[in-house]
């Protein structure tokens, strides 16, 4: 008779489940989970490597002696399971390999839920099951959360260089901690008016330079900033004060590292055997097979743990398009097509179909965002219609462009007018997020406000400009921090940001500014709740490129509390200008960037203008409004 194994520990239907690709929550059985057995208090661990001829735990408790604690095997998937009794929550180990060819190789727990700080990288024993959630009512709201029709102001945060403590011989680093950077984010981010924020480098990983992109521990938040319960804190205080929480996730790749997932059984077990598909030449770094149903596993899996363990509200995933293309980053040569002979990863686009179809299901109100850089179809559309399933795509098209035509002269804008109004032709194709990220501030590409033409106090008023249109324009909302004050000096990992300049005007005149623009943004259901739908947005006059200005409406979809929208991207005054609208109910002015609460001259102006029956822009009515150099009007009718 068989003997009768524990609940706890692996069964042969979890490795069914497994095999197939759909054991969800796979990572209550694979890792290291104190538990009781036979009366015994211990630990258990479990691991995927079938290509070993043994493999041994090591770590203090056995003076990482590689002989000495054995696992046993599991058939038929080639898993390796040991119960240790008396092994300890917080107690440091690793796995030691015997390879085929008989070498030893040391690798951290793929499943470990926790890490040591770098540059230690031994995994941790830990429990995260008994935090106590108080976010009950955001996770009930969350249900019915529209990625489409709600409001999404994002703010983009590397936890490592928001703020910093002073360095000090027992802290070089100065990081906050989970708990204390909660209470501070959470203050801020509140006072500005963000809907959510955006997590950059969360997942353990050993390299700062890396910004969080090179993962080792995709199951453990980074111990840089605490453990995985302070990160829980973090979650439930941003919920408490109904801040959404989005992750950077990191399925396109991984290191080298040899602790890490790199030929981790001594073969490609996570990665593509074919270096033609297995390596990313530009980056030096591995590719999941997605081909490999484990593998999908592990990745579908390690998404449901951030979304139903620590409640986080979506993922942005990276680097969509070098899944989806096999030749992304290749030359001829260095890459292998497809069964059909095209350039399209079949494999990949089956595992987002699963992925975001998996996750939504499991959790409704969870967002899913493609950072996607190619006109790739369907990106955002269902998987029973062909797409990919995903919630949102970041419109890198149109921060393409909007960089390229905010970097010019206004004195040459009106040669590139179509680049600020070429989106709205495709504007409806996806769910679209317009993104300012941190790929724009980084590599000798300029601050946001140093990508500005003119001298200083220019540069100040070109970006509020282009801020006004871009919170106007469909397309949820994302702002790398820093980009909100007029920060001047490049994005560094290295160093928090540089909160002294809110001590100079023209940076808190910004910072106020941005402020203002977010929460018109939030109490203004029209700049929102129509962004997928082409009834949520008129342009008023598109083809005033000898001015430069741009002047469009959003609609709301009870037709109430519309705006309308005047942008003048010239240092030119225009005190005879007028613009047509829509009806001739009053016009209230609800944000004027020359207020000298941001720096402007204060001119005093009415607040409300009744529309006339005079022809413009091709409407009955107009208003007329006398509009300053680098301008921006925005009225409520």
């Amino acid at each position: 008779m068989a003997e009768q194994k524990d609940y706890n520990f692996v069964t042969e239907y979890d490795q069914y489940l497994f095999g197939t690709g759909t054991h969800y929550d796979i990572y209550n059985k694979l890792g290291a989970h104190p538990l009781t057995h036979d009366g015994k208090k211990g630990v258990y661990f479990a691991v995927w490597a079938p290509n070993a001829e043994a493999v041994h735990i090591v770590g203090d408790f056995n003076n990482w002696n590689e002989d000495a604690t054995p696992m046993d095997r599991l058939e038929p998937l080639g898993i390796y399971e040991l119960f240790i009794p008396g092994f300890k929550e917080g107690q440091i180990y690793k796995y030691c390999i015997t390879t085929e060819k008989g070498d030893k190789i040391q690798k951290v727990d793929p499943f470990a839920f926790q890490a040591e700080k770098r540059p230690n990288n031994a995994s941790i024993v830990t429990d995260i099951s008994g935090f106590r959630w108080t976010d009950k009512k955001w996770m009930e709201n969350r249900m019915h959360f529209s990625a489409r029709k709600d409001a999404m102001s994002v703010y983009e945060v590397h936890p490592g260089s928001w703020m910093r403590h002073p360095v000090t011989e027992e802290d070089e680093d100065g990081y906050y901690n989970y708990r204390e950077l909660a209470v501070r984010l959470a203050d801020y981010v509140k006072e500005m008016g963000y809907t959510h924020i955006e997590l950059m480098g969360i997942a353990e990983h050993p390299f700062d330079g890396s910004w969080g992109y090179q993962v080792t521990n995709y199951f453990a938040p980074t111990s840089r900033h605490g453990s995985p319960q302070d990160f829980q804190f973090f979650v439930n205080y941003m919920h408490r004060n109904k801040i959404g929480v989005i992750l950077d996730w990191v399925p396109a790749h991984f290191p080298r590292d040899a602790f890490g997932l790199a030929e981790f059984d001594g073969t490609c077990l996570y990665e593509y055997a074919d270096p033609r598909k297995g390596e990313h030449p530009d980056w030096g770094t591995k590719v999941f097979d997605f081909g490999k149903t484990e593998v999908k596993n592990f990745l579908i899996s390690n998404a449901l743990f951030w979304t139903e363990k620590y409640h986080v509200d979506g993922l942005r995933v990276d680097a969509v398009a070098s899944m989806l293309y096999l030749d992304y980053g290749r030359e001829d040569g260095q890459w292998v097509a497809n069964e059909y002979g095209g350039n399209e990863n079949l494999e990949a686009i089956e595992f987002f179909k699963h992925l975001n179809t998996v996750v939504k299901g499991r959790n409704p109100g969870v967002v899913m965002i493609a950072e996607e850089s190619t006109a790739w179809p369907k990106i955002t559309d269902q998987a029973q219609y062909g797409g990919l399933d995903f919630s949102l795509k970041w419109n890198m098209g149109w921060m393409h462009d909007f960089l390229e035509y905010m970097k010019l002269d206004p004195l040459y804008r009106k040669g590139s007018h179509n680049k600020m109004t070429f989106a709205m032709t495709y504007a409806y194709s996806e769910n679209y997020m317009l993104v300012l990220s941190h790929d724009e501030v980084v590599h000798l590409k300029c601050s946001m406000v140093e990508k500005m033409p003119g001298l200083y106090d220019d540069k100040f008023r070109n970006l509020m400009v282009g801020y006004a249109f871009m919170f106007g324009h469909p397309g949820k909302k994302l702002l790398f921090m820093g980009q909100e004050f007029g920060q001047h000096r490049e994005w560094s990992e290295a160093r928090e940001l540089d909160w002294f300049l809110l001590a100079k005007d023209r940076n808190r005149w910004m910072k106020d500014y941005v402020k203002d623009l977010l929460h018109l943004y939030k109490n203004n259901k029209c700049l929102y709740e129509y962004d997928c739908w082409p009834e949520g947005f008129e342009w008023i006059n598109p083809n005033d490129g000898d001015r430069s200005i741009f002047s469009f409406v959003r609609h709301s979809e009870n037709g109430k509390n519309n705006l309308l929208f005047v942008c003048n991207f010239t240092p030119v005054a225009r005190p005879d200008y007028r613009v047509g609208t829509t009806c001739r109910r009053k016009h209230t002015l609800v944000l004027n960037s020359d207020d000298p609460r941001y720096g402007g001259e204060g001119k005093d102006r009415p607040r409300t203008y009744k529309p006339v029956k005079s022809e413009c822009d091709g409407r009955p009515f107009s208003i007329a409004y006398d509009l300053p150099a680098y301008g921006v009007a925005v009225f409520k009718f």
